[in-house]
């Protein structure tokens, strides 16, 4: 099932959707697999409450953020993203590290071929635990497709393998976009991640009983759009919502950025794992020796959990080469690949300038992790992003940006 609206679907259009992919179904316990906090803009969160509020009263529901390597959902963000209505007593809470199980593997074989001999690896398949458990008889992956420096775009089998699953699988995954490429795999289908993800789905999945719900959105001042909602358990419902997606979240500039401003919502994003959005979604549009400025207010760490963020301390973000040579020279690092995964997505590799504008990581914290650094007070009253629209915009003393208000909800390229 597949809808669309250019100017965004209403609450009964989407409504009667999920109760026509749900009618006929026998339902006594389900498993809902919605995103967490970090994607605010997806719709998800008005999408699984309704589902909660259809089924609830004959029906049991478990309700487990995708939060592959993210920091669980507090009450208050709970609240905000599903409403009042739906109980955070019903939250799982996914843990990446602990919580999985090994179903098999992706051949040394197929990830070579794949990547084009570039990763010679297998690559073992883990997942959450409960989405193996026969007592539910759905489990709903609810989440939005958009661009995504790792898989290409975001969603589909991503929000089970990664959303979902364990810290082998969540390396492995990383590391391999990362040698492939994120240039190469931005904004398109058919990735090596995706592959991987796609025989993974083929050989392990085929028996669970999986339903996607795929959006795409769009926002403007705070107001979610749902253009797309595609429903089903083929390959092809993603495919649409992918090419929609591409229609909707890429932005294609007549010419590179000079200077990019890019604004890091202070309720998404509390991290520079998160934060680097601002980074992975414009280094295509970025000129050589051009400067990115990330208005970063809320950005108290690097990430998200304390192992990861000892190691972004430890090793910074200092570009592609080195981090491969410090890989192969470090154990620790080694071990948290999608880390130097991160590390490697998180750098310029010097061709522009990275200045991070924080209020809670200080000038020393900052700098030490590879960023340039400007205090939030003074680049908000330069550029301050309540009044600033999208896009180049001239200011008052005649220097040129490009302005960015949500860097999570697309993907800027020149061409």
């Amino acid at each position: 099932m597949i809808l669309q609206s250019d100017t965004g679907l209403g609450r009964d259009a989407l409504r009667g959707a999920l109760q026509e992919a749900l009618a006929g179904r026998n339902l006594h316990k389900i498993l809902i697999l919605p995103p967490d906090y970090t994607r605010l803009y997806s719709g998800a969160g008005i999408l699984t409450a309704m589902v909660y509020e259809m089924l609830h009263e004959t029906c049991e529901i478990d309700i487990m953020p995708a939060l592959g390597t993210h920091e669980p959902m507090t009450q208050a963000e709970w609240t905000a993203f599903f409403g009042a209505d739906v109980p955070f007593e019903r939250m799982i809470v996914h843990n990446w590290r602990t919580d999985v199980v090994k179903l098999g593997e992706v051949p040394a074989s197929f990830v070579q071929q794949v990547s084009e001999g570039l990763v010679r690896d297998k690559i073992d398949v883990e997942v959450n635990r409960r989405i193996m458990d026969k007592d539910y008889d759905l489990i709903l992956s609810i989440g939005q497709v958009v661009p995504h420096e790792v898989v290409g775009m975001a969603n589909y089998s991503k929000n089970i393998f990664v959303g979902c699953g364990g810290s082998s699988m969540i390396n492995s995954s990383h590391m391999l976009g990362a040698f492939y490429g994120m240039e190469r795999i931005m904004g398109k289908d058919f990735s090596p991640v995706r592959k991987v993800f796609d025989y993974a789905q083929e050989h392990f999945l085929a028996d669970v009983p999986l339903l996607y719900v795929l959006t795409v959105t769009t926002s403007e001042q705070d107001e979610t759009r749902i253009h797309g909602l595609c429903i089903g358990n083929t390959r092809d419902v993603f495919e649409q919502a992918v090419s929609l997606s591409q229609q909707l979240n890429l932005t294609h500039l007549d010419r590179p950025i000079r200077k990019a401003v890019v604004y890091l919502d202070p309720r998404e994003f509390k991290s520079t794992w998160l934060g680097n959005k601002a980074v992975y979604r414009t280094r295509m549009a970025i000129a050589d020796g051009g400067e990115l400025v990330i208005l970063a207010p809320a950005v108290r760490k690097f990430g998200e959990d304390a192992e990861n963020d000892r190691l972004i301390r430890k090793y910074g973000y200092v570009g592609r080469e080195k981090i491969l040579r410090l890989v192969e020279e470090n154990e620790d690092l080694r071990g948290n690949l999608s880390v130097a995964a991160h590390l490697i997505h998180g750098s310029s590799d010097g061709r522009f300038t990275i200045i991070y504008c924080t209020k809670e990581l200080t000038e020393e914290e900052v700098r030490g992790a590879g960023f340039g650094y400007m205090p939030y007070d003074v680049a908000a009253a330069k550029y301050d992003p309540d009044s600033l629209p999208d896009g180049f915009v001239t200011l008052p003393d005649g220097e040129e940006i490009f302005f960015i208000h949500n860097p999570a909800l697309g993907l800027w390229t020149v061409g």
